[in-house]
């Protein structure tokens, strides 16, 4: 019960830095992304099956800020918070600097999964020779905005059973 009360504040606020804090805070032209992070904080936090969720959703909600084709970010946030779930439930043992990379990793990646998709689906104009700059740049504000985002929906999601390695 406490997760319906406290998940709607944290979207507020995942948004409202999406799309007015953000957006002014670039380094290099580029801007940190924050609804992808709210998907790969949701894997690191609570396994693969509440990652794809919280991507999709987060994702419809970064749809209605773009031009690309509607649920191309939902698509790909929910791929890519699936597969941060994923790759933590494999995981033995957390270590301090883990998080932090999957983050970085998980970034990049999310920006070539929605160039690819997007490209896939005839948006030709989103590839560039600037792409692997971009997911770079991206990947390292993410990281760095990281610990906030992670606490933030670790806090909302409340009590989430940890998600067990697969033996």
């Amino acid at each position: 019960m406490t997760s319906v009360i406290r998940v709607p504040p944290v979207a507020l606020l995942v948004v409202a830095l999406h799309t007015a804090v953000l957006p002014h805070l670039r380094l290099f032209g580029v801007g940190a992304d924050v609804m992808l992070l709210a998907a790969i904080a949701a894997g690191l936090v609570a396994g693969p099956r509440q990652a794809a969720w919280t991507g999709f959703l987060a994702g419809l909600i970064a749809d209605c800020f773009t031009r690309t084709p509607f649920g191309l970010s939902a698509l790909t946030y929910c791929l890519v918070g699936y597969g941060v779930g994923l790759l933590r439930v494999g995981v033995l043992e957390m270590s301090w600097w883990l998080p932090t990379a999957i983050t970085f990793v998980g970034s990049a990646l999310g920006v070539v999964t929605f160039v690819a998709l997007g490209t896939m689906m005839g948006q030709e104009y989103l590839w560039s020779w600037r792409v692997p700059m971009i997911a770079g740049v991206l990947a390292l504000l993410n990281m760095a905005l990281g610990p906030l985002i992670v606490k933030s929906i670790r806090w909302a999601l409340g009590p989430v059973s940890e998600p067990r390695p697969v033996r």
